[in-house]
């Protein structure tokens, strides 16, 4: 059962995709495309499309995500992108995706103090956990989860990641396995793995039991999919990579997920 309205969120990561010359018209289409009511909507381009991206969206209530933050403020960190510097370009981020775990080696604790800075700066986070296919199979999921949730929170304190802001600070789980492989998971397998998510968060410490926190779906979803996850009341979401490059697919996947947030207004009304 749902004890708060949870918002519903649908993040568009387009990973190393688009560039500054096409961008903006692509965020311009799916902005256009995809207003439904009850649903917050979020575009996360390569940073050098961020510009391009905020001036397309300009006046509309699409907001624009970094893909991943420094975790230092300034410093000696050639190529890296610290979160104040994306004040005016973006007001999210997304840290600790998968791809950033496996390909820059990023640690739970490294991730942790991405996290703090990001929200210290006042950027909405996206923070990203879930296991690969060997974990699963061994029957380590939940155990990986965990982990990568009290090494990434637990140091610091919780009340600092949403504050007052019921997005501020919300979490996407997706399972490796599902991403790019063909494999599918279902909504229950997510359902269940949220389930336990949110009892890790009240145990490191976030008020209402985790029950606050908004936690996204982000694995390999489509439209051809949503609808078994947004039906499970425990997900409030979805993290998009490719097929948020698509705007009939985006369109179908925010229509469904105006329909969960229709739906929880109605139960609250």
């Amino acid at each position: 059962m749902i004890r708060t309205m949870r918002p519903v969120i649908v993040a568009g990561n387009w990973k190393m995709h688009t560039t500054p010359a096409d961008a903006g018209d692509l965020a311009r289409t799916i902005e256009a495309r995809t207003r439904v009511d009850g649903v917050v909507r979020v575009l996360c381009p390569p940073y050098v499309c961020l510009a391009a991206v905020r001036d397309a969206l300009a006046g509309s209530d699409v907001a624009v995500g970094a893909q991943d933050v420094h975790h230092e403020a300034t410093g000696a960190y050639t190529g890296a992108i610290s979160a104040p510097m994306l004040a005016g370009l973006a007001t999210w981020t997304i840290v600790g995706h998968s791809e950033r775990r496996r390909d820059a080696c990023e640690t739970d604790e490294l991730i942790g103090r991405k996290v703090v800075a990001a929200r210290g700066a006042g950027l909405r986070t996206i923070l990203c956990v879930g296991e690969e296919l060997a974990d699963r199979e061994a029957g380590r999921a939940r155990e990986v989860v965990d982990r990568q949730l009290w090494g990434s929170l637990g140091p610091a304190d919780p009340a600092t990641f949403g504050g007052d802001d019921p997005i501020g600070f919300s979490i996407a789980y997706e399972p490796v396995w599902a991403i790019g492989t063909g494999r599918n998971a279902r909504g229950s397998d997510a359902a269940d793995m949220i389930g336990a998510i949110r009892a890790t968060l009240a145990a490191i410490g976030f008020g209402a039991g985790g029950e606050d926190v908004p936690v996204l779906y982000g694995g390999s979803v489509a439209s051809s999919n949503i609808d078994e996850f947004m039906a499970e009341p425990s997900i409030d979401g979805a993290l998009v990579g490719g097929a948020s490059l698509k705007p009939d697919e985006m369109a179908a996947i925010v229509a469904r997920a105006g329909l969960t947030a229709a739906a929880r207004a109605a139960a609250v009304a």
